[in-house]
């Protein structure tokens, strides 16, 4: 199983998580790009930290929205969102090299990757620029999203992510942020949800009922409160329940 977090989603003087001791123990680091949060010294410093540590690097791409954190839905043209997630993966890469490593795989961020999930007009634009800067990279989405399946029939590789500190409804979608429960805060419970996922494929909605739910990352958000220990305690829970945990794009093919 595949652990990863949304990194470097400071801006400037402002800092936003712990993001070296989260390096520490996830196997995958979401990105900001400079977009919805990020700039060039941090994309630079989380790229040097993550290369030092064996963790892959992923361009989290989203909306050009620093005040709303890419949190609000935009209606753009889809010429220009394909170019937009084109400058942010090309800006990542080049602090990548620098750091002796590379762009492992994108993965849309916050009211993109939302509405990627049932829009398909905005989920072929993030198909469509990742397809002209590099086919081989994966897409780290929602299972049985629209963006996966789109990237599925374009012939990318598709891998399935869950959250286990984020409410599921019964179409398998994510609570909305508004809506209460959307957010998991028991630290225990998240560790059970990580561990079913992982185990069972399956995710307990705000219902009560289990959905299917087969992931190979589980997301953990770096600005959660308390995020590096409960980070910790999901890895080590993962370990217990027998999953080796380790970047999802070293694992052998098929």
């Amino acid at each position: 199983m595949d652990l990863n977090a949304d990194l470097g989603e400071g801006f400037g003087r402002w800092t936003l998580g712990d993001d070296e001791a989260l390096l520490d123990i996830v196997t995958s680091a979401n990105v900001a790009c400079g977009f919805h949060a990020g700039d060039s010294s941090t994309m630079h410093r989380i790229c040097v930290a993550a290369v030092q540590r064996g963790v892959a690097i992923g361009a989290q791409v989203g909306y050009r929205d620093l005040a709303g954190f890419g949190r609000r839905r935009i209606d753009y043209d889809l010429g220009e969102l394909c170019d937009d997630i084109l400058y942010q993966i090309g800006a990542l890469e080049a602090f990548c090299r620098v750091a002796g490593g590379q762009v492992d795989y994108i993965k849309p961020h916050g009211a993109l990757y939302n509405t990627a999930a049932v829009d398909e007009g905005q989920a072929s634009a993030v198909v469509a620029a990742v397809r002209a800067y590099d086919p081989a990279l994966p897409v780290l989405c929602q299972p049985g999203s629209s963006l996966a399946r789109l990237a599925a029939v374009a012939g990318l590789t598709v891998v399935g992510e869950g959250f286990a500190d984020r409410g599921y409804q019964g179409d398998g979608t994510l609570v909305p942020r508004s809506a209460a429960g959307a957010i998991v805060h028991d630290p225990e419970l998240v560790v059970a949800r990580a561990v079913r996922m992982a185990v069972s494929h399956q995710v307990e909605t705000s219902d009560g009922e289990l959905v299917p739910c087969a992931v190979t990352s589980i997301c953990l958000h770096g600005d959660t409160p308390g995020a590096v220990e409960l980070a910790a305690r999901v890895r080590a829970g993962l370990t217990e329940a027998g999953r080796q945990v380790a970047p999802f794009v070293t694992w052998p093919a098929g």
